[in-house]
């Protein structure tokens, strides 16, 4: 079965090393979560709000171990107004047999308001 799994996370500041550092904690706490290999991931599509163009957040990727053949995309967010600042949003597309109630998706930091529904504590 074909699952996507959702995440997002915040950074303080438009500086990559923060961005990237962020992406990452982000992808690899998804990864543990659900309890998925990079074989598993058809692909990763990312996007950041308007306010960070500092680096691309698909580079995080290349520093997780397993990932450098691992099929990812980013654009910006769609500028709405009253919309999440200095965030980044992940959907990764995963093969899996666990049901879409198992599925654990993850919000960080500020991102945790974008789905109070289901966030958990152990974040």
């Amino acid at each position: 079965m074909i699952r996507g799994i959702r995440g997002a996370t915040t950074v303080t500041e438009n500086e990559g090393k923060e961005m990237l550092k962020a992406t990452k904690v982000l992808v690899e706490t998804i990864v543990k979560n659900n309890h998925v290999s990079p074989e598993q991931i058809s692909y990763i599509w990312m996007t950041a709000s308007p306010d960070l163009d500092a680096t691309f957040p698909a580079g995080a990727l290349r520093m997780i171990d397993g990932f450098n053949r691992v099929p990812v995309m980013c654009a910006q967010e769609i500028p709405v107004d009253g919309s999440l600042n200095k965030c980044i949003r992940v959907m990764v597309i995963v093969e899996t047999e666990r049901s879409q109630k198992e599925i654990t998706h993850v919000y960080l930091n500020e991102a945790r308001i974008l789905r109070p529904d289901l966030v958990e504590e152990r974040f």
